[in-house]
This record gives C-alpha cells, sequence and structure tokens, in this order.
C-alpha cells in the first residue's frame, strides 16, 4: 500500500498594486513545483486588484482576508513556507514594526516568529524606497530572515520598455539552503 504524503502548503500573501492581477502566475508556478497554496490578501487588495475568485478556484480554497471567529474550521494548514507578493510599502513597514493589523499582517508576523522561511517580492516606487523608515523596515525583515528578490517599481527602463514581475523568484529564494 502507497502512503500518501501531503504537498508542503504556501500562503500567497498579496498586497495591493497592479500587478496583483497577475499573481496566478505565481500559483501555476508553486503548484508545478509540487506545493499547494492558499491566498491571503490585505483588505486593500481585495478591492479588484486581482480576480479572488479565479485565484480560488485555481487553489481550491477560498481567499482570506479577514480573521475566521473561534469556531470557524481553519481553511488553512500551518504553513510549510510564505511567499509576499507583490509586497508593498505599507505591509512592509507595518509588518517590521509589528502591527498586526490586518489578517495578511498577523500572519506574516506569526510566520517570522514560528520560523518559518518566508520570501518577499517588493513593489515599492522609487520615491517610497527612499522613504528612511522603509530601509529601516528591510534591515528589520532581513535581520529576521525573510528573503528578498530584486524590488520592483514597474517604472519604464530607459529603452520604454517595462521590466516584468519576477513571481517564480519567490520560489527560487525559498528553495535556497
Amino acid at each position: 500500500m502507497t502512503e500518501h504524503v501531503a504537498k508542503p502548503f504556501l500562503y500567497v500573501v498579496v498586497c495591493a498594486a497592479g500587478i496583483a492581477a497577475d499573481v496566478p502566475r505565481l500559483i501555476t508556478a508553486a503548484q508545478d513545483r509540487g506545493w499547494e497554496a492558499g491566498v491571503i490578501a490585505t483588505p486593500v487588495a481585495m478591492g479588484g486588484f486581482f480576480d479572488a475568485e479565479a485565484v480560488a478556484a485555481q487553489t481550491g480554497r477560498p481567499v482570506r482576508s479577514a480573521w475566521r471567529s473561534p469556531a470557524a474550521p481553519r481553511p488553512f494548514p500551518p504553513p510549510d513556507a510564505v511567499v509576499v507578493a507583490p509586497a508593498t510599502f505599507n505591509t512592509l513597514n507595518k509588518w517590521a514594526a509589528g502591527l498586526a493589523d490586518t489578517l495578511a499582517v498577523s500572519t506574516l508576523c506569526e510566520a517570522a516568529g514560528l520560523g518559518v522561511p518566508i520570501a518577499v517580492l517588493p513593489c515599492v516606487a522609487d520615491a517610497l524606497a527612499a522613504h528612511p523608515a522603509y530601509q529601516d523596515s528591510l534591515v528589520r525583515l532581513r535581520g529576521m530572515g525573510v528573503r528578498f528578490g530584486s524590488p520592483y517599481t514597474g517604472e519604464p527602463r530607459p529603452d520604454g520598455s517595462r521590466p516584468g514581475f519576477a513571481w517564480e523568484r519567490a520560489l527560487d529564494l525559498l528553495e535556497r539552503s
């Protein structure tokens, strides 16, 4: 008899940035690499930044944004890893400061406290990235073991083209030893 081995479970935290519409690319890449995934979105991201119904269909699980009641069943198993993509200025600063005022940030604070591997793909405009609070947040989060991909600003390159968002890079960051 063959034993059933559960796939590792990935929490995908989605923040409110225009690129969030492409989060199904990350989920597909994760599934192709053997992960099951569940999405937790910031409340603002739920306001039309991505197609939550399509993502729920893709993962087979509801997209979460609000806390569940104590009597409600847990819709996700504990995470084996977490990806934050796209990660915004607001979410990164709140997380670094421990301001767990949303399910998304609370989940990040808890995962970091449990030592769960976390990969982040920042999506922050250059002007915001220059803010001293943001720089301090990056230092604090890196000190907590958070793994960062290259920042994405969405700004055009000198030739006028726009860089792509490296969704798969988040999974690569989780695989490093």
